[in-house]
Formats: structure tokens, sequence, C-alpha cells
């Protein structure tokens, strides 16, 4: 191969990291090589334990993850259950009292009534109830009848059924009358 040849091979001298060539001599060159094979190959061993480390904390985070994810789904129902218990007790008490009066059958529903709207409201379980008279949402409200009335079109006549929010996701959309277009 001639010196001009593109594939001829480049001087053989061994250049360091700055680009510089150095100059090979028979007796420097094989010290100074074993030394930075030395020095890359214990860089390479620190950088290779430093990403087996880095994949072993990603993995034990994504376990972790997983685990919480689950506890969370399997748990997810336990501060809602826990707040209708004294609901429960309270309906289970009513029925171990064949000789109350109606008037104290109304008086422990109503009560009970108050604590499952207290523990609804706990839980972010808000009511959907429009006025009469309240611009008709598609989003909040499902019509059930259209009628005429005396009152601003599409607008809430009567609530045949309330509706519920969680965390402002529709439950249940509200059960409404609407009035007719003019």
């Amino acid at each position: 191969m001639s010196q001009n040849d593109p594939q001829a091979p480049a001087d053989s001298a061994p250049s360091n990291p700055n680009g510089a060539i150095e100059p090979t001599s028979a007796d420097g060159s094989s010290a100074h090589a074993a030394s930075k094979l030395a020095e890359l190959e214990a860089k390479h061993a620190e950088v290779a334990d430093a990403y087996l480390r880095a994949k072993a904390e990603a993995e034990n985070t994504r376990r972790r993850a997983e685990d919480e994810i689950s506890k969370a789904r399997k748990f997810a129902v336990e501060g809602f259950a826990e707040s209708l218990l004294p609901v429960k007790d309270s309906l289970e008490a009513a029925i171990a009292l064949p000789s109350a009066t109606p008037e104290q059958l109304l008086e422990g529903v109503h009560a009970t009534l108050r604590q499952l709207s207290s523990a609804l409201e706990r839980n972010r379980v808000i009511e959907i109830n429009p006025a009469a008279g309240a611009k008709f949402d598609p989003h909040q409200h499902q019509a059930i009848s259209v009628v005429p009335a005396d009152q601003e079109a599409n607008t809430v006549v009567a609530v045949l059924q309330k509706g519920y929010l969680i965390s402002d996701r529709v439950l249940r959309p509200a059960l409404v009358t609407v009035t007719a277009p003019k």
C-alpha cells in the first residue's frame, strides 16, 4: 500500500485522550498501554456496578409501587365502609325494638338518614339536587320528560330522583323534568 492510499493504516502511534499523538517507543508504549487498559477496566467496572445498582433500585421502586397500588385497590373502600358501620348499627337497633311506636321509628329513620348523609359527605359523595328553574345540565342531569311550563326553556321543573357526584365525577345523574322550548 502507498502512503497516499486512504485505506492505509494511520500512524501506529497511539493518541491520548486530548487527541495528541504520542510517540511509540519499544519500552514505554506497552507499559503505558497496560496502565491505560487497567484504568479503563477499573472505570468500566465502576460504571457497570453503578448501572447494576441503579437497575436494582429502579426494580425495587417499581415493585414497591406495585405493592402500594395493590394495597390501595384492596383497601380503597375501607374508609367508606367504616363510615357506614354506624348507619348499619342504627338500622339493626331499630329492628331490635319490636315495640317501638311509629313516632320513635320515624325519629330513628331521620337520625339514621343524617348519619348516612354525613358518611357520604365525609367520603366526598355530594348530592345533585337542582332547584326548580335551574338551567338543565346534561353532564349532571338526565331529562326524563319535557313539559310545557311558564319558565325559561331547558330549565328544571322538578327533580324525580337526586343524583350524586363523587370527587367531581357523576356517580348518578339527577333525574329531572325540564321545560319544553317555546
